[in-house]
């Protein structure tokens, strides 16, 4: 089996991971977590807003895919798909008010810049997330997918269960609408 790089380099060990599910070996699950958890819990986090909420769909987002008689080819699309029904399904539920889904994480990458930058990029990124979740559900919710969490157009059409020229006039039109905000570019 040939290994294949990421964009940045770093090895997908989904193949492998795929060839493992299916085979039933017990040992994939520790390979899911080691691959995937950190991605889950940031995406249930735009979600869920709650750290403890977005672990116990975490929680329930492995379970399924351990459980399931099926592994598809696509398993990456697959994967944040039942990781938004999952959280869908929480944020409806009786005992939750509804959260607005934020475009990225809420921790500043570390860098070596100043004080008075990060100050500048955080509230340009506050100025963005208030702009976000202002948006409609749907195009908030395609934005999140491709910039927040790194989706191609064909696998956000696969999780929302849309057809890809409709996540791209959604991702269109919810950068349109973004670009209209002077307030972006600290004017």
């Amino acid at each position: 089996m040939t290994s294949q790089c990421d964009s940045r380099g770093a090895v997908d060990l989904t193949p492998s991971l795929i060839v493992r599910l299916r085979a039933g070996d017990a040992h994939a699950g520790a390979l899911l977590n080691n691959v995937y958890r950190t991605a889950m819990q940031r995406f249930c986090l735009t979600y869920l807003r709650n750290p403890a909420d977005a672990e116990d769909a975490v929680q329930e987002i492995f379970c399924k895919v351990l459980s399931a008689r099926e592994i598809p080819d696509n398993f990456r699309a697959w994967l944040y798909r039942i990781a938004r029904n999952q959280c869908l399904d929480m944020v409806r539920s009786p005992a939750r008010r509804r959260a607005v889904p934020a475009l990225f994480g809420s921790d500043l990458p570390a860098g070596s810049t100043g004080d008075l930058t990060r100050l500048v990029r955080r509230e340009q990124r506050d100025r963005l997330m208030v702009l976000v979740a202002a948006l409609p559900p749907e195009l908030r919710e395609v934005l999140c997918l491709r910039y927040g969490e790194g989706l191609a157009r064909g696998e956000i059409s696969h999780v929302l269960d849309i057809p890809e020229s409709v996540v791209k006039s959604r991702l269109f039109e919810g950068l349109k609408r973004l670009r209209e905000h002077t307030s972006l570019l600290g004017g």
